[in-house]
């Protein structure tokens, strides 16, 4: 009789159970670092530039997919799009990359903008923006935020440059691209502006965003909760554990509920 061994190639051992959980978190972590590289990455709301449309606290997801890589070698294969005005992009400060920027697109490569009393003009033509919130009625007509580019005349106004350091350093920003009334975006460059146009550092004051800085286009609020405007400056190891303590104990008081899983648009 011939007795049969458990222990032959027909029966090869099991994995051990530690190595199988090993296994499974690996393969989670990999495919977690390939979707945040490539496909989808979540950022936070930290300032109220672009209310009432996204709100401190909004928390998002990014579709880091959806323009490809300016140059990739995938780009010719896959249905890739363009950024698009009116395109809420999320895109790396070119003054600072360690700082990610949410803004709407405003101005594409080409497009001549000018804003007079608050009103957008691309390509010679009134552009009615539905998504802009004023929170300062009335009080239009400022330098810069209202009114854009500058002319020399403006300019000279202001003559002490410390009082009016943003507005000097634009002008000379903007002097090369400037043709007759209008600021020409230049190619590989987009004009970008927060929709709280009254409270918004964005192209206006520092420039044009490169293609290359562009990480992707915001596309749904996953969660969002109720947070301080000024939140974000305060990032001592106290007052990140206060706000971590906040979520803890107020998570269903003060989480918008009626923003869970809106579209950005």
């Amino acid at each position: 009789m011939e007795t049969v061994n458990s222990n032959n190639a027909d029966h090869p051992p099991r994995q051990s159970t530690l190595r199988e959980y090993f296994e499974s978190f690996v393969v989670t972590i990999v495919l977690a670092l390939f979707g945040t590289t490539f496909v989808v990455q979540a950022f936070k709301i930290p300032t109220p530039s672009m209310e009432d449309n996204l709100l401190v606290g909004d928390h998002l997801l990014v579709n880091k997919f959806v323009y490809g890589h300016p140059g990739g070698w995938l780009k010719p294969l896959l249905p890739f799009q363009q950024v698009k005005h009116g395109d809420v992009i999320v895109f790396r400060y070119p003054e600072d990359p360690s700082k990610h920027y949410v803004k709407r697109a405003i101005g594409l490569p080409g497009d001549r903008i000018r804003m007079e009393n608050q009103r957008l003009y691309r390509n010679g033509k009134h552009v009615a923006e539905a998504y802009v919130f004023h929170k300062r009625p009335g009080r239009n007509d400022v330098e810069i935020r209202d009114t854009f580019p500058l002319s020399e005349e403006q300019i000279n106004r202001f003559a002490d440059y410390n009082q009016a350091r943003d507005i000097h350093l634009a002008y000379r920003y903007f002097k090369d691209f400037t043709d007759g009334r209008d600021v020409v975006v230049p190619p590989g460059r987009y004009f970008a502006m927060g929709d709280n146009r009254d409270n918004s550092a964005d192209s206006r004051y520092w420039g044009f965003v490169p293609r290359k800085n562009i990480v992707g286009r915001a596309f749904i609020i996953y969660w969002s909760f109720e947070t301080g405007p000024r939140q974000h400056l305060d990032e001592s190891l106290s007052d990140r554990t206060g706000r971590f303590a906040d979520v803890l104990m107020n998570f269903f008081r003060k989480t918008r509920w009626n923003r869970t899983f809106k579209l950005v648009g």
